[in-house]
Protein backbone atom coordinates (compact mmCIF):
# COMPACT_ATOMS: atom_id res chain seq x y z
CA UNK A 1 0.00 0.00 0.00
CA UNK A 2 1.60 3.58 -0.77
CA UNK A 3 0.30 6.66 0.85
CA UNK A 4 0.10 10.67 -0.01
CA UNK A 5 -0.19 11.40 4.25
CA UNK A 6 2.87 13.56 4.26
CA UNK A 7 1.61 15.68 1.56
CA UNK A 8 -2.11 16.22 2.96
CA UNK A 9 -0.17 16.47 6.44
CA UNK A 10 1.93 19.32 5.03
CA UNK A 11 -1.01 20.78 3.42
CA UNK A 12 -2.90 21.21 6.69
CA UNK A 13 0.21 22.50 8.41
CA UNK A 14 1.20 20.34 10.91
CA UNK A 15 3.39 18.05 12.38
CA UNK A 16 3.41 14.49 12.94
CA UNK A 17 3.05 14.72 16.64
CA UNK A 18 0.15 17.09 15.91
CA UNK A 19 -1.47 14.43 13.03
CA UNK A 20 -1.66 12.03 15.89
CA UNK A 21 -3.33 13.89 18.34
CA UNK A 22 -5.98 14.62 15.96
CA UNK A 23 -6.47 11.16 14.63
CA UNK A 24 -6.16 9.39 18.45
CA UNK A 25 -2.77 8.09 17.70
CA UNK A 26 1.09 8.60 18.33
CA UNK A 27 3.72 10.26 16.54
CA UNK A 28 5.36 7.22 15.88
CA UNK A 29 2.15 5.70 13.88
CA UNK A 30 1.97 8.34 11.84
CA UNK A 31 5.68 8.44 11.02
CA UNK A 32 5.16 4.89 10.11
CA UNK A 33 2.86 4.98 8.01
CA UNK A 34 4.32 7.64 5.74
CA UNK A 35 7.16 5.90 5.70
CA UNK A 36 4.82 3.14 4.56
CA UNK A 37 6.15 0.43 7.23
CA UNK A 38 2.51 0.20 8.56
CA UNK A 39 -1.24 -0.34 7.06
CA UNK A 40 -3.58 1.94 9.25
CA UNK A 41 -6.93 -0.04 10.16
CA UNK A 42 -10.08 0.77 7.93
CA UNK A 43 -11.50 3.00 11.19
CA UNK A 44 -7.78 4.77 11.25
CA UNK A 45 -7.36 5.22 7.43
CA UNK A 46 -11.01 7.06 7.30
CA UNK A 47 -10.25 9.23 10.32
CA UNK A 48 -7.16 10.30 8.83
CA UNK A 49 -9.08 11.15 5.34
CA UNK A 50 -11.46 12.91 7.42
CA UNK A 51 -8.97 14.95 8.87
CA UNK A 52 -7.46 15.85 5.67
CA UNK A 53 -10.94 16.65 4.13
CA UNK A 54 -10.20 14.03 1.48
CA UNK A 55 -11.40 10.24 0.67
CA UNK A 56 -9.45 7.45 1.48
CA UNK A 57 -8.14 6.99 -2.01
CA UNK A 58 -6.86 10.30 -2.10
CA UNK A 59 -4.32 9.40 0.25
CA UNK A 60 -3.79 5.20 0.35
CA UNK A 61 -3.09 3.51 -2.94
CA UNK A 62 -3.79 -0.43 -2.85
CA UNK A 63 -1.95 -2.66 -5.51
CA UNK A 64 -2.18 -5.74 -6.24
CA UNK A 65 0.42 -8.39 -6.07
CA UNK A 66 2.39 -8.65 -9.34
CA UNK A 67 1.56 -12.73 -10.86
CA UNK A 68 5.10 -14.32 -9.66
CA UNK A 69 3.84 -13.49 -6.10
CA UNK A 70 0.11 -14.95 -5.66
CA UNK A 71 0.10 -18.43 -5.56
Amino acid sequence: MHNRLKEHRARLGVNQQQMGALAGVSRQTISQIERGDYSPSVTLALKLAKLCGVAVEDIFTYEEDTPDETR
